[in-house]
């Protein structure tokens, strides 16, 4: 470890209030890295976390105090991942969400659970032990798995709002898998909860990292056994059905591109039309990402 992060040739993540150091060019948005220890030693919150290789150089991530500014590149900036993660290359947009969730989760774990204590970074910062000899907690970075489901009826899908989002805004059914609940349950559970609409048959389709600040999205396709709504809770202000032909219309504003959320519909509507929802003129787009 010492001489990885002595070596002039180790990349280093910079992190500062949660934000991404990016560079942004006309041509591109790319990740940024800082090359040498010795240009921040001094000014950082606490040990550099160890991220492993990054096209054959070991990588870490370094976070920054959110009083201060730092004195980095000029030409870069600092910004909210959630904006700049679908610009990125697939590796870039990995790097700086693992970083950014590993940050989060130190900050968040300076206590011990068990006896209150100061922990300290172990195992290249993976680790958060508890500086009491007498206890010697451990603490592990945490994934919170949630499922995000595009619900189908016939030739129509389910989408719902909240009543914070702005007006016109959809997306599919989501939420945390509870302590003892299986993924199918969660899924039932959640779709029932927010919708009263009851589930037949679910099929796993993909997931997604969404570090804000440590979920997992574990994306599924659903039927339903019937279509009648009935809200159960007020989690969501509105829910419907809606037919392809409605959402190329631009009834509804869909999730950001970069969003699990966006595929799961984009693949069902792109099995039954002849022209791709993306190439569709009047479909509409969230103005921010999704989840």
């Amino acid at each position: 470890m010492r001489a990885a992060l002595e070596d002039p040739a180790t990349l280093f993540v910079p992190v500062w209030r949660a934000h991404n150091f990016v560079t942004r060019t006309t041509q591109a948005l790319s990740a940024q890295f800082v090359a040498g220890l010795h240009s921040f030693r001094d000014t950082a919150n606490a040990e550099p976390i160890l991220l492993g290789e990054f096209r054959g150089q070991l990588c870490f991530a370094v976070e920054f105090p959110a009083d201060m500014t730092p004195q980095l590149d000029a030409d870069a900036e600092f910004c909210d991942l959630r904006s700049v993660a679908g610009d990125l290359v697939w590796d870039e947009a990995g790097i700086l969400a693992y970083a950014r969730a590993m940050v989060l989760w130190r900050e968040r774990h300076r206590y011990c659970g068990r006896c209150g204590q100061r922990t300290v970074a172990v195992q290249g910062g993976h680790v958060l032990q508890c500086s009491d000899s007498a206890c010697g907690h451990q603490q592990f970075p945490r994934i919170d798995p949630a499922v995000i489901v595009l619900v189908t009826y016939k030739d129509q899908v389910l989408l719902g709002r909240q009543a914070a989002w702005p007006a016109g805004r959809y997306s599919t059914i989501a939420g945390f898998v509870e302590p003892g609940e299986s993924l199918e349950d969660a899924i039932a559970r959640e779709v029932w909860e927010e919708t009263g609409v009851r589930i037949a048959a679910t099929q796993y389709q993909s997931s997604q990292p969404w570090p804000f600040p440590s979920s997992l999205m574990l994306g599924f396709t659903a039927v339903a056994s019937e279509p009648d709504i009935r809200r159960i809770d007020d989690e969501l202000e509105d829910v419907r059905w809606l037919t392809r032909a409605q959402i190329a219309a631009g009834e509804v504003a869909l999730p950001n591109p970069v969003s699990i959320s966006f595929r799961l519909i984009e693949d069902w509507y792109d099995a039954g039309a002849t022209t791709p929802l993306r190439d569709e003129p009047h479909a509409r787009l969230w103005s921010a990402p999704a989840r």
